[in-house]
Formats: structure tokens, sequence, C-alpha cells
């Protein structure tokens, strides 16, 4: 989604449509090089001074905001002017309406968004009108409190009405101590699913400000503007053209700068490279024969590496090398040289459905437990041959917990030592000891003694507790060598829980 930067003329069009139309080209230009980054928009503002102004005040030209209201005041076909200009310059367009009327005229000009001022922020009769039309909804939030935030947020949501809050300090102009820019982060923090932006008053001269709410989160940013004639003077807190230049080259490098925050960056591949280049290589600590498993007893690493040479940062639990040719020692395994199989992915899916299964029984299982994986016919059998093992205790008593996925078998095996007794938690299965089949249902139990060949399997999925005397990893013996003959039948994870 583009950054949307609010250009707020407010008053500053001085009651001349041409002195508005001036504004808009010169900061249309000033703009031209940003409109396929950000998302700009025109805003003024809409006031029936018939109905707005208490009769008793009307034409009282010593009230200072009156004046200023009265003597700047535009026509609907002078605003017109200004909007349909905005439109041919790329701009969008947004009204501040501070009166139903103007909300109704506001969506006869059929502008994109609809703001509501600080001041307003909170006014229900306003508020209702502007939900009517369904149009885009900015909202400055200056000075209200965090029940007025939640009730109006909740407002406009309810009605599937697009919403934008802005922080904004209701103080024209705003001292640095005043901004409490980190009011951005504030309310990121609290409402999470809404876009928030900033809206500022700051001495116009400060480029600062800006990038320090985009780094906080924010995705709007309006900004008085203002044009200087001889006539004409702009006010403390509008930004005279090249007050704004300054701040919009200012944002648009932070933006730069700040970079994607949605996404993980992808480096380039100079960076990449420079990386590499200072990573570990690695060789051959003895002669290596075409089509062996490459092991760490196999190899060691050192710097620098060759081009194209396998890193140690290539190397983990998951990854798996055989070589496409003899490699002699002391010699740099290129990656042409190998064949990589990468387990994580797979790894990762048994945990989430090992997980599920866990959520599904409702078992309470043990914080700080590993747990252990056999792939007793490699990873990509796994699903119709292994198991998923917690370790609870293993003093001169054991107890495991054992996962078997829907559709999973554990293979034929059985202990020399090793007595062992099983308690269904959750699911159904078969179990065979010596060939006699039991049947498995949550809350039974079955014994195997020692040299008692035993195999089970689940159509569903089944967790069983299993409680044993001591269990001595060289007591397992299947009866299928080349479950034995396999080495690297297990994987082990220490941190895998997913809630």
């Amino acid at each position: 989604m583009s950054k949307l930067i609010i250009l707020e003329m407010a008053n500053n069009h001085s009651g001349f449509v041409q002195h508005g139309k001036n504004i808009i080209k010169t900061y249309s230009s000033l703009c031209s090089d940003y409109f396929d980054k950000y998302e700009f928009v025109f805003k003024f503002q809409y006031r029936d001074l018939d109905s707005f102004i208490r009769d008793d005040m009307k034409g009282d030209l010593n009230i200072p905001l009156i004046k200023r209201f009265s003597e700047t005041k535009l026509e609907d076909h002078e605003f017109l002017e200004l909007i349909n200009l905005c439109r041919k310059c790329n701009f969008g367009t947004m009204v501040t309406p501070f009166d139903e009327i103007s909300v109704e005229k506001a969506n006869q000009h059929n502008v994109d968004y609809l703001k509501i001022a600080s001041c307003s922020f909170g006014d229900w009769p306003l508020m209702e009108k502007i939900s009517e039309f369904g149009k885009k909804v900015v909202a400055s939030c200056a000075g209200a409190d965090l029940e007025k935030v939640d009730n109006v947020i909740s407002f406009f949501l309810n009605r599937g009405i697009s919403f934008r809050l802005q922080h904004c300090v209701g103080e024209y102009p705003t001292a640095n101590k005043d901004l409490n820019v980190n009011q951005v982060l504030f309310l990121k923090k609290k409402y999470p699913d809404l876009e928030i932006g900033f809206s500022s008053h700051e001495n116009p001269d400060m480029t600062v400000i800006a990038p320090l709410a985009l780094a906080l989160g924010a995705t709007s940013f309006e900004k008085h503007v203002a044009l200087e004639t001889d006539e004409i003077k702009k006010n403390a807190y509008s930004t005279s053209p090249h007050q704004f230049s300054k701040w919009l080259k200012s944002l648009d490098e932070a933006m730069e700068i700040l970079g994607d925050s949605n996404h993980r960056y992808i480096p380039s591949n100079k960076e990449s490279k420079s990386l590499r280049n200072l990573q570990r290589g690695v060789f051959a600590k003895k002669n290596l024969k075409k089509s062996h498993l490459l092991s760490r007893e196999d190899i060691y690493f050192a710097f620098p590496p060759s081009e194209n040479q396998l890193t140690a940062n290539d190397f983990s639990k998951y990854s798996k090398f055989s070589l496409k040719f003899n490699v002699e020692k002391g010699e740099p395994i290129l990656i042409k040289k190998v064949t990589e199989e990468n387990l994580r992915n797979e790894i990762k899916q048994i945990v989430e459905n090992v997980c599920k299964l866990i959520n599904l029984s409702n078992l309470t299982i043990p914080s700080n437990v590993d747990l252990e994986i056999s792939h007793h016919y490699g990873i990509k059998l796994f699903t119709k041959f292994g198991l998923t093992m917690i370790t609870v205790i293993n003093r001169s008593y054991c107890k495991k917990i054992l996962i078997l996925l829907p559709g999973q078998a554990h293979p034929e095996q059985y202990h020399k030592v090793k007595e062992e007794t099983f308690h269904v938690l959750w699911g159904e299965g078969v179990l065979k000891i010596d060939g006699k089949e039991n049947n498995l249902f949550k809350g039974e139990m079955h014994t195997i003694l020692p040299e008692q060949r035993h195999y089970f399997e689940s159509k569903n999925g089944l967790i069983i507790e299993e409680i044993s005397s001591t269990h001595d990893k060289d007591d397992s013996f299947y009866t299928d060598k080349k479950i034995m003959e396999n080495k690297d039948r297990k994987t082990v994870l220490s941190h895998w829980r997913i809630s």
C-alpha cells in the first residue's frame, strides 16, 4: 500500500480561487517526481457559514476565526474548480467538513476522502452523517482520550468504512517538546490492524519529524501548504514550496533508508558475495569416493573459501550431501560436486502435524522436552513408516509419549533388556506382539516383555504413554536389517513447540 501524503490547503487559498489554483499547480510540480511512489491528495475545508456560525455572532469580525472563515469563503463552483484542477494535476481529493451540510456538499463534489478534524473527533451527529456515504475516512485524534478513540474506531469499523487514524497535536505551530511523535507507535500497538498516520503542525523548517513518524509506523502524513505573494503571507505552521520540497525529499530519503517492514529484505548480489567470501570453506579430510554421504568426520572447515565452494553455512542437521565425483584429501568440495537433500521443510511439516494432533487430543506435554523423530526408511517415507517420541523422564524408570500420525506404522522391533507397558491416551490402532494382533483403544494397557517383537500402526492417529524400565539407546533392535544399517534415522529437536 502506498503511503498517503495529504496537502492541507485549509484557508490558505485566502478566499481567492486563482490563488488556490496557483498553490495546486506549484505543489504539483514539486510532487511530480514522486507520484509513482506515493498517493497525494489535496485537502480542503468546507463550512456552511450560514448554519455553522451561531446567529448572534454572524458577521462579528472582531472574533479572529469568524473573521478568517468569512473573509476566505469560497462558493461551491469555486471549490469545484479547485477539485477539478487537482484531478488534472494527479492529486486525489479530500475534504474536512465541519457540519452536516458540508458533508452533503463534499459527497456531491465526489471527493475521494472525508477527513474528521481533531475538534470534530467525537462529534457524533457529524460522524453519523459522514458514515452515510461510505467514503474512506481519515480522522485526527488530538486531545481525545482512549475511550473516545476506541468508540470512534468502533463506530466506523462496525459500519464497514475504510478508516485511518492520525496522531495530531492541536497547537499551531507545535513546539518540539509537545509533538509526542511516539504516539504513532503507541497507536500502532494499540490498534495493530489500523493504518496510523501523522498530522504535523511543527515549525515548517523542520524536516526530521516526518521521517521519525515513518520509522515508528506512520503510513500517512498531513502537511499544511501555502504560497506567499506580496499580498498574501503564509502562517507560522504552513510550508512554503521550498520548505515542502525539502520536507518531501527528507521523507522520501527516510523511506529508502528504512526499506520494507512487511518482509525480510533480499540481499543484493554484491552483499551475498561479500558475506560468502568471509565464510569457511568445506574441505575433504580424507579421500572420498563418489556417492559417499558426507559426515562431519569426512570434512573440515577453513578460510578463505574457493569460488562456488560449499561453506560451513551450508551445513546443518537438515542438509545431506552426497558426492557426485571422487574427492581427494585436502580438496575443496565444490557445489557442483555434490547432490544436496534439504530436509528442513519436511521436518517442519512433521512438527506441525504432530502439534496439531497433540492439540486435538488436549494432551498436556511437559515444557523443555525434546522431540525425537524416527524416520526408519528416510524422511520421504516417514508418512508410512515412522514415529515421533517425547522422552519425559529416563532414570531407573522411564516415561515416553509415542505419537503415530494418521496412516503411519512403527516397524517391528524388540528390546533385550527393557520391559515396557503401553497405555493408550488417545486414538485407536493395532499392536502386534510376537505376531499376535491387539486392537488399541483409549485407556487400554499392554505390557511388552524383553525379546518380544512388537509392531504398531494407526489409521487415524495414536498417542501412547510408554512406561518402562530404563531405556538404553543401544537396546532397540529392528528385524529389518536395512533399519539397523541406517545410522541416520533420527532427528532430535529441542525447540519445536507450536501453539
